[in-house]
């Protein structure tokens, strides 16, 4: 294995895993700061009110998005098999 193909594998993983995680990310991110807005507006400082909609929207979002993310983990899991052979002649 070249230095050049173990690094464009791992650039290839991480943007993978940048790409699965985006929705579930930004979907925690917009719900925390609509919960964060809205406990500006009506002081309420209730620690239990930032945590369970956000774990019920990321499972929502896991729920929506699994088939996507499922499909993509295939086919890079599936290229990886493939094409193990040739990894190993490097």
């Amino acid at each position: 294995m070249t230095v050049e193909f173990v690094t464009s594998f791992g650039r290839e993983a991480l943007l993978i895993t940048l790409i699965i995680s985006a929705p579930l990310l930004g979907f925690a991110l917009l719900t925390g700061v609509l919960i964060s807005l809205f406990q500006a507006v009506t002081q309420i400082q209730e620690m239990t009110l930032t945590f369970v909609p956000k774990i019920v929207v990321v499972l929502l979002t896991m729920i929506v998005f699994g088939p996507w993310i499922l499909r993509i983990l295939i086919n890079f899991t599936t290229a990886l098999f493939m094409n193990l052979p040739n990894y190993m002649k490097m």
